[in-house]
């Protein structure tokens, strides 16, 4: 079986995604869902299962239907290891999660964005608006833009989609007026989809999301699993993964990860500095 039939055959295995992994001797991977269940289990499975053979830890793919519902998982302790941005509020860095990783990938952005052919060109053309985002939780891609919105003195409804995908499916079905997400997303989902839009407000950049680790990981099993996930994209095999797995999404072929202390997400913790209280 070619590499990407693969990629989209082993979408099926997100459905039982609630298994304990440390039950049968590994730990459980929780990534944000930046996309569909289907298209995040088609990007992550690949990749998970190429750290589990590489690294000798087992990890298992653990999502929940929305991107709330996964960070749920992890703000109750339920899993181990992470791919996020939702933990560096001043309340959550005191559960210990460590940053040793992120994605190689230019800055992003958060954004308000309108479809092409709007007579929306204004954000304060937006009060009263309905407006879609990915979740509740979502740093980039709601608390950010929404956080813009509120310190203009903008009201809008605000509209959850679970995530960036099917936020972006109201904006183009017109059932919202605008949407607010991650500037990687929304490219690749225009690029994936054939869709063309016009950002309203864009924020600083900001790093790609981390890959992070409960402090309850042994040591060596946190360097076996940081070293296999650093070491993807030198190895033959694992940047083919790599590859196959981020045209899925739309992603740079070369879109591997690289090592972090957590120091580069100086922005995001700021942010929490002064972001109105119901966004911390």
């Amino acid at each position: 079986m070619k590499l990407k039939a693969l990629l989209s055959a082993m979408a099926l295995l997100c459905l039982p995604f609630a298994a304990h992994a440390q039950d049968a001797g590994g730990y459980r991977f929780s990534p944000v869902n930046q996309y569909g269940i289907n298209l995040t289990a088609a990007y992550w499975n690949p990749i998970v299962s190429y750290v589990s053979e590489k690294s000798g830890v087992k990890l298992t793919l653990k999502i929940g239907r929305t991107s709330a519902d996964t960070t749920a998982y992890v703000l109750a302790q339920e899993v181990e290891f992470v791919f996020s941005n939702h933990l560096f509020s001043p309340e959550r860095e005191k559960l210990g999660w460590k940053v040793f990783g992120r994605r190689n990938t230019p800055p992003v952005n958060g954004q308000l964005i309108v479809p092409a052919d709007s007579p929306i060109t204004d954000m304060k053309q937006l009060a009263g608006k309905s407006v879609s985002f990915a979740g509740p939780e979502a740093l980039i891609g709601y608390k950010m833009p929404y956080a813009a919105l509120l310190s203009r003195g903008i009201e809008v409804q605000v509209v959850f989609g679970g995530n960036q995908d099917a936020a972006l499916v109201q904006l183009f079905s017109g059932k919202v007026q605008a949407s607010g997400g991650n500037a990687q997303l929304l490219a690749g989902y225009a690029k994936r989809e054939g869709k063309s839009f016009r950002a309203l407000w864009t924020s600083e950049p900001v790093q790609d999301l981390a890959l992070m680790v409960s402090g309850k990981v042994p040591p060596k099993d946190v360097a076996a699993v940081a070293q296999a996930f650093l070491g993807m994209s030198k190895d033959p095999k694992g940047r083919d993964i790599l590859h196959q797995a981020s045209l899925q999404v739309g992603l740079t072929a070369d879109a591997g990860f690289v090592a972090s202390d957590g120091s580069e997400y100086v922005t995001e913790r700021r942010f929490y500095q002064t972001a109105p209280p119901s966004l911390r």
